[in-house]
C-alpha cells in the first residue's frame, strides 16, 4: 500500500491482533518511537473503577459475584462467565464499548495533532459487532498475528490459564482471515522481540510524513 506525507500527517491507526499475539510487546516499540498510544483495555479498566456508572451496570446485569470484597470488579470472574455463556457477551459489550469508543475516539483526536500518527489499540476490532463503529474514523488498520499454537503456547504460561481456557480464550475471538480482511497493514510475530521490532521500525518509517523520517 502507497502513502504519503500528506495521507499520513496525524493519521488514527487502529491496532488488532488476537490474544497472545503479542500486543503489549508490539505497543511498547511503538511508544518507544515517541507514538501516542490510546490502549481500549487500559480505558476499559478506568471505566470499571469502583463508584463508576458502568461499574453499577455491570454489577446490576450480572450480579455481585462478579465483584471482589473490597467492592473491585472480579475481571477473572466475569472473563470465564463470557467464556461458559457466550450469549452473556453481548450485554457486557453493550454496558462498555460505547463508552470505550467514545472516551477513545476523543483521546486520539487529541493526540493526532502533536503525532505523525496515533495508534489506538482494540483488541476485537474485527468482531463484526466492533468494526462498523470504528471503521468510520480509523483512517487505517494494522493487524499483529502469529500462529495459533504459539499463542496457545504464550496463554499457557500465563498465572491461572490452562490449556482448556486457552482454547476457550482464542475461540471466542474471530481468527486472522477476519483481522487481514480489515487491514491495510500486517505485522508477523512468529519468531524474536527482535524480529518484530524490526518490522515495526519499517512501518514506521512508511507512516511517518517524510519530512520526519529525514
Amino acid at each position: 500500500m502507497t502513502t504519503t506525507a500528506s495521507e499520513t500527517t496525524g493519521r488514527i491507526m487502529g491496532l488488532t491482533g488476537g490474544i497472545a499475539s503479542g500486543k503489549s510487546l508490539a505497543t511498547s516499540i511503538f511508544a518507544e518511537l515517541g507514538i501516542p498510544i490510546i490502549d481500549t483495555d487500559a480505558i476499559s479498566r478506568e471505566l470499571v473503577e469502583p463508584g463508576s456508572p458502568c461499574l453499577d451496570e455491570i454489577q446490576a446485569r450480572f450480579g455481585n459475584d462478579i465483584l471482589v470484597e473490597d467492592g473491585r470488579l472480579d475481571r477473572h470472574r466475569l472473563r470465564q462467565h463470557i467464556l461458559d455463556q457466550p450469549a452473556e457477551r453481548a450485554a457486557l459489550e453493550a454496558i462498555l464499548h460505547p463508552a470505550i469508543r467514545a472516551k477513545a475516539r476523543a483521546q486520539a483526536t487529541a493526540a493526532a495533532r502533536h503525532a505523525p500518527y496515533v495508534l489506538v489499540v482494540v483488541p476485537l476490532l474485527a468482531e463484526t459487532s466492533v468494526w462498523p463503529a470504528y471503521r468510520d474514523w480509523l483512517d487505517a488498520v494494522i493487524t499483529l498475528t502469529a500462529p495459533t499454537a504459539l499463542r496457545r503456547k504464550r496463554l499457557t504460561a500465563r498465572p491461572g490459564i490452562d490449556a482448556r481456557q486457552a482454547e476457550q480464550l482464542i475461540a471466542a475471538q474471530v481468527d486472522d482471515r477476519a483481522r487481514r480482511a480489515i487491514a491495510d497493514y500486517e505485522l508477523v510475530n512468529d519468531r524474536s522481540p527482535e524480529a518484530l521490532r524490526e518490522q515495526i521500525i519499517e512501518l514506521d518509517r512508511c507512516l511517518r510524513p517524510r519530512d520526519a523520517t529525514n
